[in-house]
């Protein structure tokens, strides 16, 4: 019984050593909810004031979030991103406040992430944004479709592999990749203008050839024109010269 007692206050007293501690922890969770709640609508309320919503329409970007179905925008998941960055700060203080190394270990890490994600994310959004821009701009110059989808897409693709290195996530494998990929695209333009480029090149071969041609043939028009006039003024130049000669038997008498 004696043990049983002792095993008892032990356990009691650990509980109330504990309590304040736990409380500590609660009220943390519940102020730091309260103020991301807080900036979550205070973020929300300015990026829809700055007109954010109209910049990811232009860029595309809300027409992808309709296109998937959901009926998230991107305004509400900023907001949520700002939310939960807070919300896990206030958690790690909490479990820092329990004592539970383990576990704040483990929230520290993906705090110190987080800004990581946040930059990779910026990345993605502003080459979408700047991917559509010059998608634009080339199919209104080339008036081609295709030229404007390969320049759109490739800048999209090379933001992919800066977004990558900026998570850290297989860095010894996306500089290679990257290369691969861009020495493939650039093997199958040469082909293709290579390829495709036979009629023009043949083309442009004979225009010149032609071109040589005729000129060679007003060159050759311009020295026969200049002979002729030489030779006729030769032949005016000796009919005067032998009118105006006297004669030698006139002048003898």
């Amino acid at each position: 019984m004696e043990s049983i007692g002792r095993s008892l206050s032990e356990g009691l007293g650990a509980i109330l050593g504990a309590l304040p501690a736990l409380i500590g922890a609660i009220v943390i969770l519940i102020i730091g909810y309260i103020i991301a709640k807080v900036l979550q609508g205070v973020t929300t309320r300015v990026l829809q004031s700055m007109g954010f919503e109209g910049w990811m329409e232009k860029g595309g970007i809300k027409q992808f979030f309709e296109r998937s179905q959901t009926r998230q925008t991107p305004i509400s998941i900023l907001g949520k991103l700002v939310f939960w960055l807070v919300f896990f700060i206030a958690i790690s203080m909490a479990v820092d406040t329990l004592g539970i190394t383990a576990i704040s270990e483990v929230l520290a890490q993906f705090i110190a992430y987080i800004p990581q994600i946040i930059a990779a994310v910026l990345i993605l959004v502003l080459a979408t944004l700047l991917a559509n821009f010059v998608a634009g701009i080339v199919r209104g110059a080339t008036g081609s479709t295709v030229a404007g989808s390969v320049a759109q897409y490739g800048i999209i693709v090379f933001a992919a592999f800066a977004a990558l290195t900026q998570l850290g996530i297989a860095e010894e494998l996306i500089a290679p990749t990257f290369l691969i990929l861009l020495g493939s695209v650039a093997l199958a333009a040469a082909l293709a203008f290579g390829l495709g480029g036979q009629g023009v090149a043949q083309q442009l071969v004979e225009q010149g050839y032609e071109k040589s041609g005729e000129a060679r043939q007003q060159i050759e028009q311009q020295q026969q024109q200049n002979r002729q006039q030489e030779a006729s003024s030769e032949s005016s130049f000796t009919r005067v010269d032998s009118g105006a000669r006297p004669d030698a038997r006139r002048l003898d008498r």
